[in-house]
């Protein structure tokens, strides 16, 4: 089988070890936040008719067209489950934002957001972006076929066969059918936290990182998109400076801006929510079947019963790699269990939300 080379990770290795994470509640970052926010302004309803001029700032991919037939099957109940991509297209403002104008592009964060039946809660898999997987047969931009390859980098995936190609992958790694696709990218991300006013979060050590540029006291600091883009991002100024070891500071900022959103109760100002809405929709690429205000409706109110303060989010449980202790690759059995839980629409062992790469 022939082997894609991973996309280079410019933003530095991760040292052979990773600091202990969270058990539960692990990384959502930034996209998944992002993307209630959109379906909980598009369920406003009274306000209604002022999205429907936003209507067409949703870009589509017809995931349906691109992967046929040959995919998992459905949830066996009425449960959903959604790909969340947070995406680098390092083209225009998201250039300048990650870092430089360079070509290509990434997925930093990819999140498997299971909703069961009943949708009054849920939980966010997050796959780590060095995860070593098995990437299916793809087709490129040019419409040529590329044939599966082993030990490819998850985050590559996006980079040379873009969003259905993940979808694709994801699937192949999981078995489990995913309903629907988002992905928003870091300029969308920087505009909402400055329509907002920017968020207030209380830094826990001094950040200094030297590739990001930024630098923070500890203590309560209020940070502006710019900042909040770094402060979600960055891996060099805090922990051991792996990937893995960032997935409390995202964490903590998605608790300040959820905060953030209920005391200035956006969700309950027409026009704050149409500043809001008209921002986030501009950087918001999802599926067909959601690509208009009146689909992300639908879906909106259908998970009003999700409180996200309660969503439960964890880590696809994953080892270092034995031969490249720079990557990780799917830790087993619990991996296996993790994802046997998700298709069955059952509840998720305990021994599925443990990860060796984080000591537990």
């Amino acid at each position: 089988m022939s082997q894609d080379t991973p996309t280079p990770d410019t933003g530095g290795r991760r040292s052979a070890r990773a600091s202990r994470a969270p058990r539960k509640r692990r990384r959502t970052g930034r996209i998944v936040l992002l993307t209630l926010l959109v379906l909980l302004l598009a369920a406003g309803g009274g306000a209604y008719w002022m999205y429907s001029s936003i209507d067409g700032n949703i870009k589509a991919v017809d995931i349906e067209k691109a992967l046929g037939d040959d995919r998992p099957e459905k949830l066996p109940t009425s449960g959903q489950n959604l790909l969340v991509l947070g995406s680098d297209s390092r083209a225009g403002a998201n250039g300048d934002l990650a870092g430089g104008k360079v070509g290509g592009g990434r997925s930093d964060t990819a999140l498997v957001v299971h909703v069961p039946e009943g949708r009054t809660e849920a939980v966010a898999v997050s796959i780590p972006r060095d995860t070593l997987v098995t990437r299916p047969e793809c087709v490129r931009g040019d419409g040529s076929s590329a044939p599966s390859a082993q030990r490819v980098m998850f985050n590559s995936v996006y980079a040379q066969f873009g969003p259905a190609c993940v979808v694709k992958t994801v699937e192949s790694m999981s078995g489990v059918r995913l309903d629907h696709f988002l992905e928003i990218d870091f300029a969308g991300f920087k505009d909402l936290v400055d329509t907002i006013g920017g968020v207030t979060v209380d830094v826990k050590e001094p950040i200094d990182d030297k590739q990001s540029g930024l630098h923070l006291e500890a203590g309560p600091q209020r940070l502006d998109g710019t900042q909040s883009l770094a402060f979600v991002r960055t891996r060099h100024g805090v922990g051991d400076g792996s990937d893995l070891g960032r997935i409390s500071l995202q964490q903590q900022f998605l608790i300040a801006l959820l905060s953030e959103i209920k005391k200035q109760d956006l969700l309950g100002s027409p026009a704050k929510s149409y500043k809001i809405a008209d921002s986030a929709t501009k950087a918001l690429t999802t599926d067909s079947a959601l690509a208009s205000l009146t689909a992300l409706s639908e879906f909106g109110r259908s998970l009003n019963g999700v409180d996200p303060q309660n969503m439960e989010t964890i880590m696809l449980p994953v080892a270092y790699d034995k031969k490249d202790p720079n990557r990780v690759v799917p830790a087993e059995p619990n991996a296996t269990q993790l994802w046997k839980a998700i298709r069955e629409d059952a509840e998720i062992p305990a021994s599925a939300k443990k990860s060796p790469a984080t000591g537990g």
